[in-house]
């Protein structure tokens, strides 16, 4: 994958880049909708705890498909407060590390529960 951060745009507030180029032939994994509830069907009360779950399960997909954050290409994350973001950006940057792949952020009025704060889909890519 080639990650562009295009210096004649405006930077981004955080680790995002502009665009991924996925190569051709590259095998593609598209995941639907993440969110913080876990195997027991509890779900954290706080966005930190509902983060790292949606985190978790996003790690489980890709190793099912021998995948890594690292083959991450896009994030669409939606929140249900704006005071939020800090909270995800924080453990996204941590969990992602130096990966940046392209992404949105999305504050919306609900998810499809009302204890849901955070839902996160991805598509990534890897190359054979």
């Amino acid at each position: 994958m080639t990650i562009h951060m295009l210096e004649t745009l405006y930077p981004h507030s955080s680790n995002y880049a502009h665009a991924v180029e996925v190569p051709a032939g590259a095998r593609m994994l598209i995941s639907n909708g993440q969110i913080g509830t876990m195997p027991d069907g509890t779900t954290p009360e706080d966005i930190e705890g509902q983060t790292e779950v949606v985190f978790d399960r996003l790690e489980e997909i890709l190793a099912a498909a021998g995948m890594t954050f690292g083959n991450i290409v896009r994030f669409n994350t939606y929140l249900t407060e704006a005071e939020y973001q800090d909270a995800y950006k924080a453990i996204r940057d941590r969990r992602m590390g130096d990966h940046k792949p392209a992404a949105t952020l999305l504050i919306v009025k609900a998810l499809a529960r009302p204890n849901l704060k955070i839902e996160i889909e991805i598509i990534a890519a890897k190359d054979e």
